[in-house]
């Protein structure tokens, strides 16, 4: 299994973990008391973001040449906690929308009479350059899509835990390998002529892709954020299935070719099913064990569609005046 390459970095505290990475672990490395850089970042920014991303993928893949037992250093591990309360604090401010978990599944349920984003975009007017950034940025999540869900089986009890588990279970694959939900996306990326390396794009990529996969590691990583990955799973999984139909007349439109269409129309399927499973087993599951944890799954729920809202703002305005949404534009 080829681990990805570390990038560079992008400001100081990055600068920082790249260093560190280098080395062994044990090397100095900012401290949890050195409020000033952490403070200085910005919560959503390319510096913080980048730096989350390589402390969160130690616990994935690593990096080619990194010492694994970076995974569990207690130097690196208190740098990455003081970065996640600001990105946390942060995020909780500004992304709580929603009194409760009906209110928050009820807006995005209802599919608008007139769609806006990025999948409505590049249905009606994506070119195929935009598909392929557009493919490119999404990889750093769609080649580890189900993987941090996973985290949360252990954490979950009853009827929540079989659930999860079952949606998990299509998300992998069903048992075949060939149906792996990363590897169809693989596949779509072969299609658009992308390189499928896992990682490949990392540096390319904006500060707002990175905050939509970190906050999903940030969420699976914490057993006090249970339920708040639960709630990202179900974001996911409720808003997928008419996204990814309009993405599958995007990629249709553009002749981007049977397996680039065919992950999406995967999707439509499958989603439509683990919706209902989601919204009725999952979260009906676990609230019904811990009725306590329905502000962290309101506010999971939120958090992940103010991410990816920030995202598609990000990629359209570039779009828009006809320029990359990439940090550094594909050959």
């Amino acid at each position: 299994m080829t681990e990805p390459v570390l990038p560079e970095g992008r400001g100081e505290l990055s600068y920082a973990v790249v260093r560190a990475l280098r080395g062994g672990p044990g090397r100095p490395l900012p401290t949890p008391q050195d409020q000033d850089l952490v403070q200085r970042a910005t919560p959503y920014g390319e510096d913080l973001q980048l730096a989350l991303y390589l402390c969160y993928e130690l616990h994935y893949r690593g990096f080619s040449g990194v010492d694994p037992a970076w995974e569990w250093d207690s130097g690196l591990l208190g740098l990455r906690g003081a970065m996640e309360r600001r990105f946390l604090a942060t995020l909780r401010a500004d992304a709580h929308r929603h009194a409760s978990v009906d209110d928050a599944l009820q807006e995005i349920l209802v599919e608008p009479v007139k769609p806006s984003g990025i999948s409505e975009f590049l249905k009606g007017e994506g070119k195929l350059w935009q598909l392929r950034e557009y493919a490119a940025q999404r990889s750093l999540y769609h080649l580890k899509e189900a993987d941090p869900h996973a985290w949360v089986i252990p954490r979950l009890r009853g009827r929540a835990k079989a659930a999860m588990a079952a949606v998990e279970f299509d998300e992998f694959g069903a048992g075949r390998a060939e149906r792996v939900h990363a590897l169809l996306y693989a596949k779509l990326m072969a299609d658009l002529g992308l390189d499928t390396t896992y990682g490949r794009y990392l540096d390319a990529a904006c500060a707002e892709m990175l905050m939509s996969v970190n906050l999903m590691s940030l969420f699976g990583l914490h057993r006090s954020l249970r339920g708040a990955l639960v709630g990202h799973f179900a974001a996911v999984e409720v808003t997928s299935s008419a996204g990814a139909r309009r993405m599958a007349q995007a990629m249709q439109r553009a002749g981007a070719g049977p397996a680039a269409v065919h992950f999406y129309t995967e999707h439509v399927r499958a989603d439509a099913v683990h919706e209902q499973i989601v919204r009725r087993d999952v979260i009906g599951g676990l609230l019904e064990e811990d009725p306590g944890l329905e502000g962290d799954v309101t506010f999971g729920i939120d958090a992940t569609g103010w991410a990816e809202d920030r995202l598609g703002a990000r990629l359209l305005t570039a779009w828009r005046q006809g320029l990359s949404s990439l940090r550094t534009p594909l050959s």
